[in-house]
C-alpha cells in the first residue's frame, strides 16, 4: 500500500465502525485526508481494533514519523547551565528518547476534540489507537478499586508504552489547574509533577526523558513561573539521585515565547 491507500483504508474502516461519521467524503487532497483521519482517531472511543487495522495503522504512523523527521536525543547539545539538561523546540512526537511526558486530563484517555492542538491530542494521535485502549484498561482497574467516579489525581503519573512514537514510554500526568489565581498549592503540585514523573521513569530504567510545558496551556499556569519550577525541581531531583539511571532531561517547548523563557533560565 501507498500512504494514500493506507489513509483511505483507515478512514473507511473507522467510518464503518462509527457510521455517524460516514457522511464525510474522503478529501481529494493529502492534507484533507490527514485531517479527517486524525479527527476520526480523536473521536473514536477506547476499544480494541483488528490486527489488520493495526498493521495498516502502524505502517502509516511509522512512515508519518519519518516524513515529519525524527530527532534523536544524541543530537541535542546540553545547555550552559547544566550538562545533564537539553532544550529543544519541536514536535515531541518526533523525539527519540526513553520517555516523553503527556500533559493529560484526569480521565487519562486523551483529547477527544477533533484536531485540537494540545499535546494530549497530538501524542494520542501519533501513538495510535492502542494507547487510548491501554489507558482505558488501566482506568477501568482504578474505577473497580476506587469507584466509578474515579479520576486520576493531580501529579500522580501513569506510564504506558509509546506504541508508534519514537520514544519507548509515555508518562501521563495531570497538572494543576490555576483558577482563579496562582497559589502555593499549584506551585507545589507542579513541582510534584516533575519529581514524580522522574521517579516513575527511573523505576522503568529510563536514561532520558522529555518534559513538555506542563499546565501552561488551557490549565493556565503562568509560563515563566512554570519554567522556573520545572528547572529547579529537575536539577534538585538529579542532584538528589546521583546513582539514578537518569542521565539526560530535555525541556521540550513548542511556542517561541516558551523557548525564550527557558533559554534565559538555562543560559545562566
Amino acid at each position: 500500500m501507498t500512504q494514500e491507500e493506507r489513509r483511505k483504508y483507515l478512514i473507511r474502516a473507522l467510518q464503518k465502525e462509527m457510521p455517524e461519521y460516514g457522511r464525510y467524503e474522503i478529501p481529494a487532497n493529502e492534507q484533507g485526508q490527514r485531517d479527517l483521519l486524525r479527527a476520526l482517531f480523536n473521536v473514536r472511543p477506547p476499544a480494541p481494533a483488528s490486527q489488520e487495522f493495526l498493521k495498516v495503522q502502524d505502517e502509516y504512523l511509522s512512515l508519518r514519523a519519518e516524513e515529519k523527521g525524527i530527532t534523536d536525543i544524541s543530537d541535542l547539545a546540553p545547555v550552559p547551565l547544566d550538562p545533564r539538561l537539553c532544550l529543544w523546540q519541536g514536535d515531541i512526537t518526533t523525539l527519540r528518547c526513553d520517555a516523553v511526558i503527556n500533559a493529560a486530563n484526569s480521565q487519562m484517555l486523551g483529547c477527544f476534540q477533533p484536531l485540537h492542538n494540545c499535546i494530549d491530542n497530538v501524542e494520542n494521535t501519533y501513538a495510535g489507537l492502542q494507547l487510548r485502549n491501554f489507558m482505558n484498561i488501566q482506568m477501568e482497574g482504578k474505577r473497580k478499586a476506587y469507584g466509578e467516579g474515579y479520576e486520576q489525581p493531580t501529579a500522580v503519573p501513569m506510564i504506558s508504552p509509546a506504541y508508534n512514537l519514537p520514544s519507548k514510554y509515555i508518562i501521563h500526568v495531570v497538572g494543576p489547574i490555576v483558577s482563579p489565581f496562582l497559589k502555593k498549592e499549584h506551585k507545589d503540585q507542579l513541582a510534584a509533577c516533575y519529581s514524580n514523573c522522574l521517579n516513575i521513569a527511573a523505576e522503568y530504567g529510563c536514561v532520558s526523558i522529555a518534559f513538555c510545558c506542563i499546565s501552561t496551556g488551557v490549565f493556565m499556569f503562568p509560563q515563566g513561573k512554570a519554567a522556573e519550577i520545572a528547572v529547579k525541581t529537575v536539577r534538585e531531583w538529579l542532584n538528589g539521585h546521583p546513582d539514578s539511571c537518569m542521565k539526560k532531561v530535555i525541556f521540550n517547548v513548542f511556542k517561541d515565547s516558551d523557548m525564550e523563557i527557558y533559554r534565559n533560565i538555562l543560559s545562566q
